[in-house]
Order: C-alpha cells, then structure tokens, then sequence
C-alpha cells in the first residue's frame, strides 16, 4: 500500500503545471486573472437540538449519535460549522471545516475541532479526473457522506456509520465522473433533493484507517473504493452504489477496559462491503443502504476483543411537498445493526433496532426545523456494561441555521 500511495503522489507531481506556469489563456490580453483570495467563499450552519420530550427512558443513550440523549442532558449544540473553500485555480481546488461544537470531555463543551482539510487536484481540463489529498470523508456509504446539513434523519444510521467515526480520514482518494454527471451531482445539493455531493462516478484510494483527528497506529493502510451513478428515468433519478473497504484497526490502548482481553498488537480485522439505492423525492424518495463485514467486537463471554462477523442497514421513505415558499418533508426510517463499533469502549458490542417518523420544515433556505419521534431497543455491552438492554422512545426536535 505505500508503494501505491507514494506512486500516486508522484502522478499528481507530474500532472501539474510546472511552478510559476499560468493556467490562464494568455493569448487573450482583456482578461484579468482573478487573484486567488478572490476565489474563497465561506458558508456555514448551526444545528440546536433538545432530546428530552416525551422520553421513556434515560438510560437510552447512543454515544456515537448524539451524545444529548439520555439523563442530565438539556439544550445541545450539535454542530457549528464554519466552511471555507474555493477553486484557486482552474485545477485546484480547497476545502476547510472546522466544527466549533465538538466535546473534549463529558464536562467541556464547543472547542473547535477540524473536520475537512482537503485539496483537489485534476488532471485533465474538465477536472472529471481528480485526486484528493489531506483529511475527507471515506468513499463508503451514501448517508456517510451526505452532509448533516442535508440529510432528513437527525443522526446517521448505526450499521453503515459505525464503519467510520465522523465519516473522514487522512489519505489520497481519486475520483472520476464526466462534466455532465458532476453538474448533476451538484444540482440535487443546490435544488434540496437531499444529494451527496460530488464523490464521482468512480472513487478509490488509501487513508490511515483510525478516522478523522487520530494518529495512525500502525504500518498498514487502509484501502476503499466505491461506484455509484445517478441516471434518470422521467422525472425521477435513480442512483444505485457499491463500495467497500479493507484494513487492519486498531483498537487504542486508552479504549480497553483494565480486564478486557485483546490482541497484542491490538489489531484487528476491519472490512466491509455496502450496498446502496437512492430515489431522489420527486416528490416521493426512498434511501436504503446494508452492509457486511468483520470487525473488532466485545465479546461477553470471553471478556476480550475479537474479530466477528457485523451486519445491518437501514431504510428511509420521505415525500416532498412544497406550500408556496414552503418545504415540507415527511419522513420515516428503520434501521437494524449487529456487531461492534470500534471507535467505542471495548469495541463495544451492539444489538439493536429503531424506528422513526419526522418531518422537516424548511420556512425559508437559511432555517430548517425538524421533529422526529423514535422507538429505540440497543443493546450495547462493554467490559463494564453485561446484558446491558435499554429500551424507549422520546421526541427529537431540532433547529438548523443555514448561511
């Protein structure tokens, strides 16, 4: 693998336009190139949660969602995101987010946290040939990588975003996707359809595989690919994905519980493949996504860390309505996962299923306001946590900023 990623830095080195080279049209002298601060635009949102409504049960809690739930919580910042990015040049382009609501304990809340730090490079005019260098989002799952901005659900499903905490990574990706499809990857962001973003046609690369803001901790990359094309049939637009990823995690020192057996290098099988139906809602949508794989998961009756077998997805339905200036969307989604997530204590072990029903109101562009009621059953066992089932429902609102 580090043959692999030194020869892609080598390919990007030989692609570029030699230092000090113009990407402008010289041959047209009236045209003044923009300086490159005069390229950045900065955009943002703010999400404002409260969880308790209507809650059955305390104890339900889900840490790698929102860490709001459950007892002793109240209002919550969920995410403060400031973004800068910009197209430098004709074959550069950058990407910054920070998160200025992150936690650095349980008792210490909204210090800035990096998110995205990434550039594009392309390789070719029309940049449908592009690598992507820095900390991004892992190329695995639709949902992983629609922004929080978008997405109907308050939280991502468990099954496919307990592959990648925070969804990012440090590595090399490329990407490809003809001009048209680019343009029609960014037109169901920009026309509220709920899009993903540009991720290509086509995309592959390496990345450490601890997840975003995390040293490496070991010798071995991880490696994903994935291929998903939007077409349309009418008025509707359909977009069918596979992807998959394979590396060695593994499971830090300061997240094993003093009695819990490991491996002694700590590391761990980690490999998945995902499949992926979108209907965009025009106005009716449905998102469905399922995984399998191996991964690090706690083991209850030998008290240890073990490499088994993990399975789940999810299904969500919506219906768009528009009432003049308003948007309106329903929506319902029921998810299921079993196995371990290993960004948690003890890669902890989860069982569990939930249903939910919302809607979003979006009065104008710059707000949004959610509603949602769920039904939750997770169990979810670590060293410290035996038979540890927590059942409940409770109403979920949220309301988001937009600049």
């Amino acid at each position: 693998m580090k043959k692999s990623l030194v020869i892609l830095c080598l390919f990007v080195t030989a692609v570029l336009p030699a230092s000090g080279q113009s990407t402008t049209d010289t041959t047209s002298k009236s045209v003044v190139a923009k300086k490159w601060f005069e390229t950045i635009s900065v955009r943002g949102y703010v999400q404002a949660r409260y969880n308790r409504l209507a809650e059955t049960n305390p104890d339900l809690k889900c840490e790698q969602c929102d860490r709001s739930w459950g007892d002793n919580n109240g209002f919550f910042l969920r995410r403060v995101r400031l973004i800068l990015f910009g197209q430098v040049s004709k074959q550069v382009y950058f990407y910054i987010q920070p998160d200025f609501a992150s936690s650095a304990s349980s008792t210490s809340l909204h210090f800035g946290q990096l998110r995205d730090a990434y550039f594009d490079v392309g390789i070719d005019k029309e940049n449908e040939f592009r690598f992507r260098i820095g900390q991004s989002k892992v190329p695995f799952g639709f949902e992983n990588m629609q922004s929080s901005q978008n997405r109907l659900p308050l939280d991502r499903a468990d099954a496919l975003n307990s592959a990648v905490s925070n969804e990012r990574d440090l590595g090399v990706f490329f990407y490809w996707a003809p001009k048209e499809t680019r343009k029609l990857f960014s037109s169901l962001v920009s026309e509220g359809l709920k899009g993903s973003g540009d991720y290509g046609v086509l995309g592959f690369g390496l990345y450490n595989g601890q997840t975003a803001n995390k040293p490496e901790l070991n010798n071995s990359l991880h490696a994903a690919v994935r291929a998903s094309y939007p077409f349309q049939i009418g008025n509707q637009i359909i977009e069918p994905g596979i992807q998959a990823y394979s590396g060695k995690f593994v499971v830090p020192v300061e997240n094993v519980s003093k009695n819990t057996k490991v491996n002694s290098d700590r590391n761990y099988d980690d490999e998945r493949v995902a499949a992926t139906f979108v209907l965009y809602p025009k106005p009716f949508g449905i998102l469905a996504e399922y995984n399998i794989g191996r991964g690090p998961e706690f083991n209850t009756v030998t008290d240890s860390i073990e490499t088994q077998k993990l399975h789940g997805g999810f299904i969500t339905l919506s219906y768009m309505l528009h009432f003049d200036k308003h948007v309106v969307i329903p929506f319902t989604r029921a998810q299921y996962y079993k196995g371990g997530k290993k960004h948690e204590l003890d890669a902890r072990s989860y069982n569990m299923n939930e249903y939910e029903i919302g809607v979003e109101w979006q009065p104008v562009r710059a707000f949004e306001f959610v509603a949602m009621y769920t039904i939750s059953s997770r169990r979810f066992q670590d060293y410290g946590l035996q038979d540890n089932l927590q059942e409940g429902s409770l109403i979920r609102l949220q309301a988001q900023l937009n600049f």
